[in-house]
């Protein structure tokens, strides 16, 4: 089981990067550009959250810089995209549950990479939570398009229950095994519970400004 497990995120970590390398190169055929511009954009998609994440813990190089065959995935999935994005549009349903399950890997990858790295665990969730969805972040900025983070659909909050739920069972001594497949199911759930049954946080909802005497 352990063994499986290992293999599973050994596998998992390509895999997720070019899933959300895939939904930004989506992201840039809506926006028309060109291949340069696919690439990019499914590249900042892909690295973005674990850039930041990096460079907030102080780990020089970057992660990606020390596996330069991550930067080959986000080009070839780029330039695919740019061929073929009328074809993976019409599977866009699809690729929005594989991103799904993206978030939740990379919620608890973040989240242990923070711990190994000495963060205290409030960080770590955040770092987790960071590591999953910034890379979304940038792209809708780069992309002008309101961020996700910021629409009422649930999305940074299954990745921040998911990794503080890892982080809950690493700090009391849960196996890591355990820990991550607890974390990862807890993220997945939310998230398809979301897409499945179209659930929000609740928005602001605009009331008339109060009006005040003059001399107040």
């Amino acid at each position: 089981m352990e063994t499986l497990l290992q293999d599973f995120l050994r596998w998992a970590d390509p895999v997720a990067i070019a899933v959300f390398a895939a939904s930004g190169a989506l992201v840039a055929s809506r926006k028309g550009l060109d291949v340069v511009g696919f690439i990019l954009i499914a590249a900042v998609t892909g690295f973005g959250g674990g850039t930041v994440r990096d460079l907030l813990l102080g780990r020089t190089p970057v992660f990606w810089l020390r596996a330069p065959l991550l930067l080959g995935i986000c080009a070839v999935v780029g330039v695919a995209v740019f061929f073929f994005a009328h074809r993976v549009e019409s599977r866009f349903k699809a690729l929005v549950w594989a991103d799904a399950v993206g978030l939740a890997i990379y919620s608890v990858v973040g989240a242990e990479t923070a711990l190994i790295a000495g963060a205290d665990p409030w960080a770590a969730v955040l770092l987790g939570t960071i590591t999953a969805t910034f890379g979304g972040i940038l792209r809708d900025i780069l992309c002008n398009e309101l961020p996700l983070i910021l629409r009422r659909e649930i999305y940074a909050t299954a990745a921040a229950a998911g990794a503080a739920l890892f982080v809950v069972l690493r700090v009391n001594g849960t196996g890591r095994d355990a820990a991550v497949v607890a974390g990862a199911c807890l993220c997945l759930a939310i998230r398809a519970a979301a897409l499945l049954r179209g659930w929000s946080l609740p928005a602001y909802r605009p009331r008339p400004a109060r009006d005040y005497p003059d001399g107040r």
